[in-house]
């Protein structure tokens, strides 16, 4: 039987490794992989499908894709009538009963792991006998076959990716564990704490296959990296032995579990080498208790305040949580954004099927949206109109902070007004002028600052430099007053670095002054003229450095 393991991934430089796991583990040819994306046009990818002439066809189901993938389903059948469907992941797998009821079309669903699951499958086992499927009885009802063990040396499972087809773009997904021992209870990783991890010595065979293809960067989907301070150490010391001058690495992390010993390693970490995702969710202690997440914030805090700046950092909120009204969402947001991460994800709960949140939900006044990503709409502590308000404040944020392209104006302003308070005036003025109606490019919100905020020279001449740092220009707003001498400019040139001879290196860089300091912690204590020279890379104009002139 010749079996099509199915991925709509959500970008397109996006890798599955759910489908690559277990064709890598059954290693038969009659099963495949293939992938999309869910901007593809619905016939483009059942062409693709009809196109490999497959006898099954298995789909990897997220969030992400199940709006797409349910389209797909009863079109599939029209065009291979004889097809056998099935489907697996987190949102079929946790929801099986409601697939089977709705597509008549899906023949089973898988739950759980999928490996010894689609093997025994393709081996020609009857569905019935296989554990770990959701089936139809006689009377067309989902029954559960049992459970199945789960695989207990995940040695057993070979390295995911044969080949590296575009390792400078793709994002390469990498696991060197599965489960989680946390309770977290809006998580489906909570609902399965048997924590299994591959060898060490596996582990760095595998990484030494990215490091030596040269991969941009490898995210490590452990639903929590650093639970063993001997192994997550050696990982971390076998990357920072082997650096390529490429690879970047992303973790999951739980900061506050983070030793000494790790934080110490911490600090030798080069630029562009690794990038933490750490989930705060609330600074609110009734809330985490709540929802099963510690309550340790003090040293958590204390940690990622330690994390050294080449480490590139995301920090997580959670809209929608228990005890969180507008207020408290504020006071968390306002603490996170003290520690200065480089970017803040203000998301919004997603009431998961399977989960323990999904029942508290239910039973205390939650409402969510019917359909994939199941989005909070409204609390018993946010009202509907509030969380469209922090949808709002989401898009301020995203614009002025996560883009790190105004990182000099904002340090200014967020000191000064806080970042609450900040975020919370331009959201609501931003949607009054009709500014939220659509998505903007950045020199709209350039030239949107600029309007509102002609009072506060510091925040003009702030505005300016960030704008001029944000690469090589002909073209300047009209808020912007470009204080030039082309004199002055050929000087800097020369001063710089003393190797100034090219009118390409002068076409690739900019001058201007400057009535206030913008390296200053606090710029608005200084005063005078203070000349800096802009210098561009030639190949994106993006900018190599900045420097202020004596």
């Amino acid at each position: 039987m010749k079996i099509l393991l199915a991925a709509v991934n959500a970008k397109f430089n996006h890798t599955n490794i759910a489908v690559r796991s277990i064709s890598k583990y059954i290693d038969s040819p009659d099963v495949e992989f293939a992938e999309w994306t869910i901007n593809m046009p619905l016939t483009e990818i059942l062409r693709g499908i009809s196109a490999r002439t497959p006898d099954m066809v298995l789909f990897s189901t997220y969030i992400w894709n199940s709006d797409i993938i349910q389209k797909i389903i009863p079109d599939l059948k029209k065009i291979l009538p004889g097809i056998v469907i099935g489907a697996g992941g987190p949102e079929a797998g946790f929801n099986a009963e409601f697939w089977l009821l709705k597509h008549p079309q899906l023949d089973f669903v898988i739950s759980g792991e999928g490996e010894e699951t689609v093997k025994e499958i393709s081996e020609g086992k009857n569905l019935c006998d296989i554990r770990g499927l959701w089936i139809r009885d006689s009377k067309g009802k989902a029954v559960w076959t049992c459970n199945r063990d789960l695989i207990c040396n995940l040695d057993d499972i070979p390295f995911p990716y044969d080949d590296f087809d575009d390792p400078e773009h793709k994002i390469y997904y990498y696991e060197s564990s599965r489960g989680c021992p946390f309770s977290c209870s809006y998580c489906m990783s909570s609902m399965d704490k048997r924590v299994r991890f591959h060898s060490l010595d596996r582990v760095f065979a595998d990484l030494k296959k990215f490091l030596d293809a040269g991969v941009s960067l490898v995210k490590f989907v452990d639903r929590t990296y650093n639970l063993k301070e001997e192994r997550y150490i050696a990982i971390w010391n076998f990357i920072l032995n082997n650096l390529n001058g490429k690879t970047m690495f992303h973790f999951e992390i739980e900061a506050e579990f983070l030793s000494d010993k790790a934080l110490s390693i911490l600090q030798t970490v080069p630029e562009n080498i690794m990038q933490f995702e750490i989930g705060i969710q609330s600074c609110n202690q009734r809330t985490l208790e709540a929802v099963g997440r510690s309550k340790e914030t003090v040293k958590l805090f204390e940690n990622i305040s330690k994390i050294p700046e080449t480490i590139h950092t995301h920090l997580d909120l959670i809209a929608g949580l228990p005890y969180e009204n507008l207020e408290s969402f504020g006071n968390s947001l306002e603490k996170v954004m003290t520690l200065k991460p480089d970017a803040l994800q203000l998301g919004f709960l997603k009431v998961l099927h399977g989960t323990s949140m999904e029942g508290y939900a239910k039973k205390n006044g939650w409402q969510w949206t019917d359909n994939a990503p199941y989005e909070v709409l409204s609390t018993p502590y946010l009202s509907y109109k509030e969380i469209l308000f922090l949808k709002d404040v989401e898009v301020i944020l995203d614009a002025y902070w996560n883009s790190g392209i105004f990182s000099t104006t904002m340090n200014y302003i967020l000191r000064k007004q806080g970042s609450w308070n900040f975020l919370c005036n331009a959201a609501e003025i931003a949607r009054n002028d009709g500014s939220l109606d659509s998505a903007r490019k950045t020199i709209w919100w350039f030239n949107w600052l600029a309007e509102h905020s002609k009072q506060d020279p510091v925040i003009m001449e702030l505005l300016k430099f960030d704008f001029l740092k944000m690469g090589k220009t002909s073209s300047f707003p009209k808020w912007l007053e470009h204080r030039y001498s082309k004199k002055e400019h050929l000087e800097a040139m020369v001063q710089h670095e003393n190797r100034f001879d090219s009118r390409i290196e002068f076409a690739f860089s900019e001058y201007d002054e400057f009535t206030v300091n913008p390296f200053a912690e606090e710029p608005e204590k200084t005063k005078g003229t203070y000349k800096v020279l802009f210098v561009y890379a030639r190949h994106n104009s993006s900018i190599k450095n900045c420097q202020i002139l004596l």
